[in-house]
């Protein structure tokens, strides 16, 4: 596809779009305009962008390691080469690794993965977005050591210390007994409180957030073993649609293109698996916490 065609569609960014609801969201953005696919693994960027030509669509593959800052930052560069009109960026991937392992900057790859890439990439591209563009990303409800749900899933909320004791892998003391949860709900806390602080930052733009519900049959657990694997995927998205808070892939995707595309204008929202507004934890609600997580970010960010 030349740049002359690209430059007279819309174009919408989506992270993570190989799998799980990332993969659906990606097929139905595919309908609104071209879709920028970000990913690790070009072969399964080059299947995907196919898949999307085949039904008369368009796709650009580009490749990113998100939880490394200098694939992001190359990545964005290579976006902003594209000189297409990007109107919608979609942070969608996320990871949730059982074992710890750390970054091609020696950062905990959960934090990287969830926070750290995700913020580098929306800022090295908000600069190039036009007004009223649409940013999302994806949180979660387990960043709320309040809520009901996650505490019976294990969680214990967003353990925060610091931005720079997330990415060595620290968590306050005290927290989930669950191999990885910690890590995932503090990075999810740090981008939602991210989120909410851009929005403010930023007016010109529409920053939201999206809590997609609990989905058993996502990748977030991909290291677990089979046994677990196969409740996930086969027998717990049988009873998610009548479950409160749980959701599946199809609902996730209508709902995460629903705010990509969305022209309502509305901005520093964070939508429910419902699509209406919710609250998250009383420490993401403080607009000061939010500017804390936001300086502590691009402070560390700033020594890349």
């Amino acid at each position: 596809m030349s740049k002359t065609v690209l430059k007279n569609k819309k174009a919408f960014i989506i992270t993570g779009p190989t799998s799980g609801i990332g993969r659906l969201t990606a097929l139905e953005l595919a309908k609104y305009g071209t879709v920028v696919l970000m990913g690790r693994d070009l072969k399964k960027l080059e299947q995907m962008q196919r898949l999307i030509k085949e039904k008369g669509q368009d796709a650009v593959p580009v490749v990113c390691d998100l939880s490394d800052i200098i694939s992001v930052r190359r990545a964005a560069a290579a976006i902003i080469s594209l000189d297409i009109p990007i109107t919608g960026l979609l942070n969608n991937a996320g990871i949730m690794q059982m074992r710890a392992t750390r970054s091609a900057q020696d950062w905990d790859t959960t934090f990287a993965t969830n926070h750290l890439g995700p913020f580098a990439l929306t800022e090295e591209l908000i600069p190039y977005l036009p007004d009223g563009a649409n940013i999302a990303f994806v949180a979660s409800g387990v960043e709320d050591p309040g809520r009901k749900p996650a505490n019976a899933a294990g969680f214990r909320g967003g353990r925060f210390i610091s931005v720079e004791a997330g990415a060595r892998g620290e968590w306050e003391p005290g927290g989930s007994k669950m191999p990885g949860a910690d890590a995932y709900a503090t990075s999810k806390q740090c981008i939602l409180a991210a989120a909410l602080a851009l929005s403010r930052e930023t007016p010109r733009l529409h920053i939201n957030a999206i809590e997609p519900g609990f989905i058993p049959n996502t990748g977030l657990g991909r290291d677990a073993n089979g046994f677990l694997r196969f409740i996930g995927n086969y027998l717990l998205p049988l009873v998610a649609p009548y479950i409160k808070y749980w959701s599946t892939p199809k609902r996730a995707a209508r709902l995460e293109t629903a705010v990509l595309t969305s022209e309502s204008g509305k901005t520093g929202i964070y939508y429910d698996e419902k699509g209406l507004p919710m609250l998250g934890s009383m420490l993401v609600q403080d607009p000061k916490f939010q500017e804390l997580v936001v300086a502590e970010t691009r402070a560390l960010l700033s020594r890349v």
